[in-house]
Order: structure tokens, then sequence, then C-alpha cells
């Protein structure tokens, strides 16, 4: 096929014509009279061999053909109606969920989290929706977020008519193909009575109404309300109304189930394995080459340990996972006094685990979770110091973390960025004071010096600026990450370029912010989604270590 000309003048466009003229098939040369039959017949005899069986009929062209008696006699062939039987039952009727306002302020995609089932938006959750979208706060970004995603399923609309809204818009219109449903505002008012001990006026109680009225005019559907509200969730199941909470933001629903990161070996492990084990060493480091039902339980980075009486314990980490194979690393010992690091040495099992992931490089995210006094901080302090001043492997420690109060709020803080984080830093500065007493030989000038030097590489940023930041070889330290949404978890781990190193640290049992629990937590959302990856580790610390004063108040108290 020819191609067009080219154009005359350069930046200039082809014209349409040009296409439409190169790319218009020619019209077909006239056939021959004489040749016309004898090229259809050709051309249907092609066609007949071309012609694929259809797989009913494909047993009958590979057999002879039979005479018109045996034909006859031939039993009739098996007709596809008994296959018909064996469909699927037919699905439950999809459910009706109304969202109440907290729901959407929460989670703004939750609009499409629902699978098959339709959703319900009463004018009062509209109506809160629009009191909350001022502002520069996460609830109201969400607000604004859910505004533009109900604009979008409302353009949707051919028509402005109450008729048409009334049918229902369908989720998937704007790209979410996973959202199967409907969505339904209301378009007419309900007079449904509610008790006199509840005030009518109250956004929560209309929308009660509404779901009290949804049930009545669709009896043969299960209507159900969905709050983060404990207390709307109560009232709905006092009144008889069916209520869930919305469970979608939950990694885990039991907190127990969360990834510990380290695996106890059993105790026949020499006896099961022994025999097809492979064993060689590099670099004064033992490796171990393991087949058998054991590996399949482990994850890579995953740390094991098997402590025995009478022999030498072995602690691991699992560094290659391939087919039925699994290749296990020991691990250096920071509990001796030799390896300790930057004057802090492991005091139990766990702590020996953290300290290795922390001073491995090849290690970019690290998460250690535990109880208060388990070490947390003290070790990421003194892993960060040591790979930053002795090692030169990062330029310097960044700190950070949520300002969400335990009481009541202070107000503003005076000062710059630095200023205003330091009395959210006061575990920085207990635990530099524990580092910085390590050297006692220095003298006091000596001390005065070293602590200028640390407070040198120490930058303590703020939560709110960090959004189009970039680290570059940097050791950076989230504190108190169970506070993080999952969302705000997400914006900080991308901050990472390369030769960055992030490490998380957090108590699931000391949660501050609202509406987030142990299962929906932003530090829970990157330990079960890191976990098994090549260049991220996690450890669960067990016991604590601060003082018999400290261990004890967190058991009874």
């Amino acid at each position: 096929m020819p191609l067009p000309k080219p154009p005359a003048q350069r930046a200039s466009r082809l014209d349409a014509t040009a296409y439409s003229a190169t790319l218009t098939p020619s019209k077909p040369r006239a056939t021959p009279p004489a040749v016309a039959p004898a090229a259809a017949v050709a051309a249907a005899a092609t066609a007949e061999v071309l012609r694929l069986p259809t797989p009913a009929a494909s047993p009958a062209a590979t057999r002879p053909a039979l005479p018109a008696k045996a034909a006859s006699k031939a039993p009739p062939a098996k007709s596809a109606a008994p296959k018909a039987k064996r469909t699927r039952k037919p699905a439950e009727a999809p459910k009706l969920f109304v969202l109440d306002t907290n729901v959407l302020m929460h989670d703004p995609m939750s609009l499409f989290r629902f699978e098959e089932h339709d959703i319900y938006l009463p004018m009062i959750t509209l109506e809160e929706l629009d009191g909350h979208k001022k502002g520069m706060t996460e609830v109201a970004r969400n607000v604004r977020q859910v505004s533009r995603e109900l604009d979008q399923l409302a353009a949707s609309l051919q028509s402005s008519s109450v008729e048409e809204m009334s049918k229902g818009l369908s989720l998937a219109g704007t790209g979410h193909r996973e959202a199967e449903g409907k969505l339904f505002f209301q378009t007419q008012m309900f007079d449904a009575p509610l008790p006199q001990g509840l005030p009518q006026g109250k956004a929560d109680n209309q929308i009660l109404g509404v779901v009290q009225a949804l049930k009545r005019q669709h009896p043969g559907r299960e209507v159900v309300l969905v709050s983060k509200d404990i207390n709307m969730r109560i009232k709905a199941r006092a009144l008889g109304l069916p209520a869930e909470d919305y469970r979608n933001d939950k990694t885990l629903e039991d907190s127990d189930l969360l990834y510990t990161g380290v695996q106890a070996l059993p105790a026949d492990f020499w006896e099961r394995h022994g025999k097809t084990m492979e064993s060689w060493q590099q670099g004064g480091t033992t490796f171990y080459r393991i087949s058998g039902p054991l590996v399949p339980t482990l994850l890579v980075n995953e740390l094991v340990y098997l402590e025995a009486p009478g022999a030498t314990p072995l602690y691991a980490k699992v560094t290659e996972i391939t087919g039925k194979t699994a290749v296990l690393k020991t691990l250096k010992d920071y509990g001796n006094q030799k390896h300790s690091v930057w004057g802090v040495a492991a005091r139990n099992r766990e702590q020996n685990f953290a300290l290795n992931l922390l001073m491995d490089p090849e290690c970019d995210f690290v998460t250690l979770t535990g109880t208060a006094g388990t070490g947390k901080t003290l070790m990421t302090l003194a892993a960060g110091l040591s790979q930053v001043l002795d090692e030169r492997r990062y330029s310097e420690i960044i700190v950070t973390r949520v300002t969400v109060p335990v009481g009541e709020d202070i107000g503003f803080l005076p000062g710059t960025e630095e200023e205003k984080m330091g009395p959210w830093m006061g575990a920085l500065d207990d635990n530099l004071e524990v580092l910085a007493k390590g050297d006692s030989s220095a003298g006091e000038w000596g001390r005065a010096a070293t602590n200028d030097l640390v407070r040198s590489k120490i930058k303590i940023k703020s939560l709110n600026f960090m959004r189009g930041r970039t680290f570059l070889n940097k050791f950076v330290i989230i504190d108190e990450a169970q506070n993080l949404t999952p969302k705000q978890m997400k914006t900080l781990i991308t901050r990472a370029g390369p030769g960055t190193k992030i490490v998380c640290l957090g108590n699931l049992a000391q949660i501050d912010t609202p509406y987030l629990t142990e299962g929906s937590s932003g530090l829970t959302f990157a330990v079960d989604r890191f976990k098994g990856w090549a260049h991220s580790g996690h450890v669960t610390l067990a016991r604590g270590e601060r003082s018999r004063l400290a261990d004890f108040a967190s058991e009874v108290l």
C-alpha cells in the first residue's frame, strides 16, 4: 500500500484526505463471466474445507457416513440439556447498605468496597459531608475526595430527572470494576416515626429513620446500616435494625494473627533435616540449605531459632527460598559486648534479631513492635548513629512521628519546625542521654563535643511537610507508627530514595488516633504487606528491659 505524501512544511500535519485516499481499499477487479462460476465453486469448496467442525459434530466428522437404515438405528446424539442442570446455585440477593457519614470520612473509597451489593446515601449524609469539606485536615481531604467521586457518578446520568436517579447509578461507571452494585441517593422523604425518646432533629436519628423506612419498603431485602460510631450501632440494634462496623479497612480481624517475624524451629529439626542438609561457610558466616515440610511455612527474612538444653543454640535468618529448599544464614551475636552497637548490647533473643535487621545494609525497611520498655527506640537510634558516624553508610538520621496528644491539647507551640517538634521528641532526648553516658573515659568536654556532633546528625521533621520530599541516603526513624493510617504510612514509605533505610517503631496497644484500631493501623498494614519481601524485616519484641517497675506495670495495669 503506498504511503501518503509527506507534508510540504515542517511541523505541519497531514491532511485528512491523504489518509482517506491511500487507506481506502481499491475496487476489486471484474472477473470474466466464464471464470466466475468456477471461482465461486472453488471458493465454496475452500470455505467448506476451512470450516472448523463444532465440538458436538467433531466425532461424526471422523467416522464414515452410515447408511440410512443404520443411521435410523443409531442412538440419538446426547444433547446439552443434562449439562444445564449443573449450573451453580443462584447467589443471594444483594444487600442494601446504608452508609453513615463517618464511614466516608474514614475511607473515601468505601463506595467501591462492597462488591455486588448496593449502597444507599441518605440526604442527611450529604449535608454532613458538605459541612466538613473545608480545612486542611485529613478528614476534610477525604470528604472532598468523596464529593468528587459522587460528582463523577452523578455525571453519568443521561438526564437530571428524579426517576432516572431513583433507578440507581452503576458504581463501575468510573472505572472501579470490582464494584458491581449500584448507588442510590435519597430522592424522597420518608415518614418513619422513631421512639419518643430520640430527638428527631439529630442527624444520627434521621439516618436511623431512613434505615427503618427502607426496611419497611423492601421487606424481602436485607437492609444494613454501616457505621464507625459504636453508639450509632447500639441504637440501631436497640431499634431492631441490623448494623455493622466498616471492616474493609482492617488488615487483620485479630491482632494476634499478625506476623511476628520470628519462628521457633521444632525440637527434632536436626534429626528430620540433617540427612538432606547442605552447609557451608562464607565470610565467617555459616549457611544451611534445608528441604522438607518446614520450608512452606518459612518466609524470606524470617528469623528462626532453636534452643535446646545442653546444645548450642541456633539463631538464623531465612535468606532464600527456591522451590522446596530454603537457605538459612546464622546471625551475628550482638548480645556479646564485643559486638555492641554504639555501646548497646542485646539483652534477649528478640533484641538480637532486631539489631541484626537494623545493621543489615540489604534490609531497607524494618518494623519493630512491642510493649513499652522493650528497647525499640534505643536500639534503632544506636544502630542509626553507628551507621552514620562510624560506618558512614548514611548521611544523617531523620526522626518523625505523628503529633497526636494523649490528653488535652496544650495549643500552638512557638518556634521553628524543629522547635515545635521538640516537645514531641522527649523519647529521643531520653535515649540520647543513655547513649551519651556510654563513653565515661572522654571526660566532660569530650561528652559535650560528642553530644554536639550527634545532635548535628539528627534532624527532627514534622509529618505534615512530607508530601513531595525524597530522602537520599538517609536513616529515617518513624516513631509511634501505630497512630498512622495506611494512607499516611504509604506517604512516608514512598519518600525513600536511593540508599535510604526506613525503620517504623510502635506499640499496637497504645493507639491514640480516633477510629483507628489494631487491625486498621498503618503499622499493621505495613507489617502484613511487607512480609516475605527480600529487603524488609519485622520483629515483635516480647520482653521489656526498661526496669522491673515498668515490666510489672505493663503486665498488671
